[in-house]
Formats: structure tokens, C-alpha cells, sequence
């Protein structure tokens, strides 16, 4: 008689997590950045450069302070996580389109991962990249504007949780997506508008009663706002409500991502 354990079909082979499929789907989203980082790396350094040294000029020395700093120093937190959530969402989003229009999304859904391990792949992927634009604006804000973060493990904790809500809205834009086309429409008339009109170079407090009311259920906008706390001290709203925001929002994004691939929509034929 045979020692060799038998498997049904679907019969899952490797425990609970497959954990060598999980980190070779995630170093393949992370080496798909870090091999063009002139493009993923250093490009989002130089707008966010370009970004903070227009408003610099140009409004910097007539505008007076922002909730008791000044106007630059007030920018620069949502300059940081403007420059991260696009990062996050364009890595994911990327990566997934790309798969369906070369056809070789077949390569990520026939392995035996599940639908969770490929979701979380997918998305520390794309946090990896944000985390990596943030390591990289800080050390551009500290040795430009001599800004060093006031809450550095809050800093982290609001970067982070931007960029896995980013990634994770970036998958599902790219499963419903079919054409390039259709996903620049969605980076341009969602993504865009909900990093720029989320208090990244105001304080919400200036906008008319109705905005101020919208802008409060955009979670962008608690992101923006926990991470200009976290770096420099001053916030719209507390920082915990902030979070607890940002976090229901990112895990409502992953396990819709979870759903849409457990069901293979638009993935499966």
C-alpha cells in the first residue's frame, strides 16, 4: 500500500497558504517596478519636485500661513500621499491590464493560489511602490524644506494604508477595464479628482458648506489629512477617526478585488 497521499481535483496541495506561489507572485509585482524605476521611481520624485516648487513660486511668498505653517510646508504632506496613492493605483492597475490585453493573465489565475493570496499579491506589490515614492519624497522634503516627520509610525501607518487602498482600487479598475482607454478614463475622472479635491493644497475648512460636506466622504481626503498630521502636526480632523476611516475604506477595497477574482469577472472566459 502507498504512503503517497492522493489528491482529489481543486484539492489544495500546499496547507492553507501557498506560501512559495504568494511570494513569487508579490517579488514579481515588486521587480515589475524596481527593473524601470526611472520611470515607477524617480519620474513621480521629479513631479512631486516640479509640483512643490510651482506652488513655491508662484504662490508661496504671497500666501500667508495655513493652519499656523507655512503655505510650502502645509503642501508638501499631500504632495507626499497625492504622489503615493497614484503610484499604488498605477501599479496594480498596470499590471492587471496589461495580463488581460497580452493574454497572459492565464499565468497569474492557473497557478494554485487562491483568490486571497492573489489580491494580497497584487496589493503588496503596489504598496511596495508607494512605500518606495515615500522614502524617497521624505528624504527629498528634509533635504529641500528641512521637514522631518513630527509622527514618523503615523506617517507610515496613513502612507501605507494609502497605498493598499489605492492598490487594491486599482485592481478593480483593472478587471472591469478593457481597453487602456477605459482606464485612463478612470485614473483621469476618479483617481485624479479624488487626490487633487481632497485637501492636498487647501485645508478643507476654506470650502463652502456643501464641499466641505463632500470632501467628508472622500477617503482620500482622511488619508491626506492623517498624513499631514503625522509629518508636520496640523490636521482637519483627529488623526484615529482618520484612520479608522481609511482602514474600513481599504478593507471594503480588498474584498471587493477578493470577490470580483473569486468569481472571475471579466478575468475567465
Amino acid at each position: 500500500m502507498s504512503d503517497t497521499p492522493t489528491f482529489a481535483p481543486g484539492d489544495r496541495r500546499f496547507g492553507r497558504v501557498n506560501w512559495l506561489g504568494f511570494w513569487t507572485l508579490c517579488k514579481r509585482e515588486i521587480l515589475r517596478f524596481t527593473n524601470v524605476w526611472t520611470q515607477t521611481l524617480l519620474a513621480p520624485l521629479v513631479t512631486a519636485g516640479l509640483f512643490l516648487m510651482i506652488f513655491t513660486i508662484a504662490i508661496g511668498p504671497q500666501r500667508g500661513d495655513v493652519m499656523g505653517v507655512a503655505f510650502t510646508t502645509f503642501i508638501a504632506p499631500g504632495i507626499l500621499m497625492m504622489t503615493v496613492i497614484q503610484n499604488a493605483f498605477a501599479n496594480t492597475s498596470s499590471s492587471l491590464m496589461v495580463s488581460k490585453v497580452q493574454g497572459n493573465i492565464v499565468d497569474t489565475l492557473m497557478p494554485p493560489l487562491s483568490a486571497g493570496e492573489v489580491v494580497l499579491g497584487y496589493v503588496i506589490g503596489g504598496t511596495a511602490r508607494g512605500l518606495f515614492v515615500a522614502v524617497a519624497l521624505l528624504a527629498m522634503f528634509w533635504a529641500v524644506l528641512g521637514i522631518v516627520p513630527q509622527a514618523p509610525l503615523v506617517t507610515l501607518a496613513f502612507v501605507t494604508l494609502g497605498a493598499a487602498f489605492l492598490s487594491a482600487l486599482g485592481l478593480i479598475a483593472g478587471i472591469f477595464s478593457q481597453k487602456f482607454d477605459q482606464m485612463a478614463a478612470i485614473t483621469n475622472f476618479i483617481i485624479t479628482p479624488l487626490a487633487f479635491l481632497s485637501g492636498t493644497f487647501y485645508s478643507v475648512e476654506a470650502l463652502p458648506k456643501g464641499l466641505y460636506q463632500i470632501t467628508h466622504l472622500n477617503p482620500v481626503f482622511y488619508l491626506i489629512d492623517g498624513a499631514r498630521w503625522g509629518v508636520i502636526g496640523v490636521s482637519d480632523t483627529a488623526p484615529a477617526l482618520g484612520f479608522a476611516i481609511a482602514l474600513a475604506a481599504t478593507i471594503l477595497a480588498c474584498l471587493a478585488a477578493w470577490l470580483l477574482f473569486r468569481r472571475g469577472t471579466r478575468l475567465k472566459s
